[in-house]
């Protein structure tokens, strides 16, 4: 099924090939993965040669771009390598390709010819200059750093000469533009490299040269941004802004998440942008979305530098952590005209659960667990992850929709910064 193009391309990560169909699924325009190497995250699963080639053939089929990520700064012995696998990519014929190194853009215009360049965050493209340098080398899209103002990217927009790409939710690299030292410092992992600790979210504490033993905590609080603990990025609330601005895509960041977190931002994200398109002078933020995003709300939102606010200010809605967390319970398989509903279980679900159903296209929906069936063994009262049950829903779905369950936190709301969400 082919979708219609649409102005301002919604991108979503995909760190495997369940995320890349839950991407699809819940209505991304495009999606962004990795082959095995040369990608800044090397610990989501990433992709092979031929996982790449059938996820540019899933998305054509739905009418879905595919922008492979090759955004490490490359190494003397990595040369050959590096050529080989572009030579590879080059007979995919991916939609674009993510590049920082000149080295690899190098080769990149040499071996993959015709596929479009993107010019990776980690460049640090801060002005309407660096566009236009990148576009005379053959670049056709720009990724801007996240430092930048909205102002200043829509001058960028405007004047440089390039489709431009800006990150509106997801964790913020500490930094500069994500090029940090600390990891390699303090972890031996080169975050450069796709293998970052992330120490920026550790907890830390201070001690002055002449009180040692006296240990000053460093943390966040109500005030503003904080040194080692950046909240993560969140701009549902200004879609129009962004839009009017001039960008060609809304990038979610997220590689390293569950389908969880793939499902929740590509919906609520798909959602503002269809209402705004329907009723630009109308637009409002729907609570549904604001609800679907403070489910996987780990550390508090912000708007980070697109305001020209150095303290990184919550949004309204954002402002009390909820006393709930959502856990991914399972994912559905299939559905029956019967109301009968497949499930992959992937978190304890028992009779008498009351579960909530992500499906793109609607709003969140609940429902009750009266009856659970193991095919192989009959009637159950509780499942557990790895388990395929039938369950009979009230509510039609469609495979690929996801169940999740919510729970009472066991910490009090300000204390859940860093909380896991239960993916897997």
């Amino acid at each position: 099924m082919n979708r219609t193009p649409r102005p301002v391309e919604l991108l979503a990560p995909a760190g495997n090939f369940e995320k890349l169909e839950t991407a699809i699924h819940f209505g991304a325009d495009a999606v962004y993965l990795s082959g095995k190497d040369f990608s800044l995250r090397n610990f989501s699963g990433n992709f092979s040669l031929d996982e790449i080639e059938a996820a540019v053939t899933l998305g054509r089929s739905h009418g879905i771009r595919i922008y492979i990520a090759c955004n490490i700064y490359s190494r003397n012995q990595e040369q050959q390598r590096l050529q080989n696998y572009l030579t590879q990519l080059a007979k995919i014929r991916p939609d674009g390709i993510i590049v920082a190194d000149p080295a690899i853009f190098s080769a990149a215009r040499k071996l993959m010819p015709g596929v479009p360049i993107h010019i990776s965050t980690q460049t640090n493209p801060t002005n309407y200059a660096a566009a236009e340098f990148w576009k005379k080398l053959g670049a056709d899209r720009l990724i801007a750093a996240r430092e930048l103002s909205l102002p200043e990217i829509k001058e960028i927009a405007t004047r440089g000469g390039l489709a431009v790409e800006v990150f509106v939710h997801g964790a913020m690299c500490m930094s500069y533009s994500g090029r940090c030292l600390l990891s390699n410092f303090l972890a031996n992992r080169d975050s450069n490299r796709g293998q970052c600790a992330h120490p920026c979210r550790w907890n830390y504490a201070v001690v002055e040269e002449k009180r040692p033993g006296q240990y000053l905590s460093v943390r966040e609080d109500d005030r503003g941004t904080y040194i080692f603990n950046a909240r993560d990025l969140c701009m549902i609330e200004h879609i129009p802004a962004l839009v009017e601005s001039g960008v060609a895509a809304l990038k979610i960041e997220g590689r390293m998440k569950g389908i969880h977190y793939v499902a929740s931002s590509v919906k609520a994200y798909r959602a503002a942008l269809d209402a705004y398109y329907r009723d630009p002078l109308g637009f409002r933020v729907e609570q549904d979305w604001v609800d679907t995003l403070d489910s996987i709300n780990q550390r508090g939102y912000c708007t980070g530098f697109y305001f020209g606010d150095p303290r990184q200010t919550l949004p309204n809605y954002s402002l009390t952590r909820p006393a709930y967390e959502h856990r991914l319970v399972g994912k559905v398989l299939s559905c029956a005209a019967s109301g009968t509903v497949v499930v992959d279980v992937r978190n304890r679900l028992a009779v008498d659960d009351t579960v909530e159903v992500l499906s793109p296209g609607r709003p969140v929906w609940k429902e009750a667990i009266r009856r659970m069936v193991d095919p192989a063994t009959g009637p159950v009262t509780v499942a557990h992850a790895g388990m395929t049950i039938e369950i009979d829903f009230k509510t039609g779905c469609r495979p690929n929709d996801l169940i999740r369950r919510r729970d009472l936190s066991d910490a009090a709301p300000q204390q859940r910064l860093s909380k896991k969400s239960g993916d897997l």
